[in-house]
């Protein structure tokens, strides 16, 4: 049964779970050593380190994993509101009350008078919403320190939500062929930063056509880059079997190998 986010029910466990951690996180900053120690710059790397362990258990598929990455961030995330209750700068409460109040502000198609039938209309509330809170630009959101290729996908993302998009697929892939041959122009003009810059320009179009397909190019770059390790590693115990040592091989004999293991694994799937 829905309630309203203003309806609160003592009785409901997901309240009690997260009051229990609460009161561990509580326990642990009281009495463990090592949890009195941290900071929010010490806890920074782990929570980066804890959100990566997070993308591989949901790339994995393996559930039962990613229910113990989503407690361990729960964790972080507890830990980060009671570092700066200590502080007096705001605690849990304030945290959960806020992301509540924007939530509700920026979903007027639910709680308010507002019509959205699709996903690209409520982006693009979103978007404008956001710009009338004070933001100057709708790329104001997007971290300058995420890895380049998911910050390429949010970017693209961000500007489509104010319209700023091809109409057209085969546009798209258009571009892609525009930018490859820019690229062969900056190679033939042997320039360095020439080559770097259409290089970027071409990984950049590859995206905007990634998200036309509906693939998320994080993602399937991740699952070429395991496929590639497994066919490789595979590869090197079959060369190690054979007597052989991959170090003094040539690449045509190493072939061989990579084709044994791309037909054994083919099978197993």
């Amino acid at each position: 049964m829905e309630t309203s986010p203003n309806t609160i029910n003592a009785t409901d466990p997901r309240l009690i779970a997260f009051q229990r951690l609460l009161d561990v996180m509580d326990d642990l900053r009281e009495k463990c050593p090592w949890d009195r120690k941290q900071t929010l710059d010490s806890l920074r790397h782990l929570t980066i380190e804890e959100t990566y362990e997070l993308a591989d258990a949901i790339i994995s598929n393996d559930m039962e994993g990613l229910k113990g990455e989503l407690g361990d961030l729960f964790l972080h995330l507890v830990f980060y509101s009671k570092i700066a209750s200590e502080q007096g700068a705001f605690d849990v409460t304030d945290v959960l009350n806020a992301i509540c109040e924007k939530l509700i502000y920026r979903h007027p198609h639910i709680y308010g008078d507002v019509v959205a039938e699709s996903e690209d209309e409520v982006k693009s509330n979103w978007e404008k919403l956001k710009l009338k809170e004070g933001k100057t630009s709708v790329l104001q959101g997007v971290p300058v320190s995420l890895p380049a290729l998911v910050k390429a996908i949010r970017i693209q993302d961000k500007v489509k939500g104010v319209g700023f998009d091809w109409d057209d697929i085969a546009d798209v892939k258009a571009k892609v062929s525009e930018e490859l041959a820019e690229l062969d122009e900056a190679i033939a003009s042997k320039n360095q930063s020439a080559i770097e810059d259409e290089f970027g320009d071409v990984l950049f179009s590859l995206v905007n056509y990634a998200r036309f397909l509906h693939v998320n190019p994080e993602d399937a770059l991740e699952r070429t880059n395991r496929k590639f390790r497994e066919r490789f590693m595979l590869m090197e115990t079959f060369i190690t079997e054979s007597g052989n040592d991959i170090s003094n091989m040539q690449l045509t004999e190493m072939d061989v190998y990579w084709e044994q293991a791309k037909k054994t694994l083919r099978k197993e799937s």
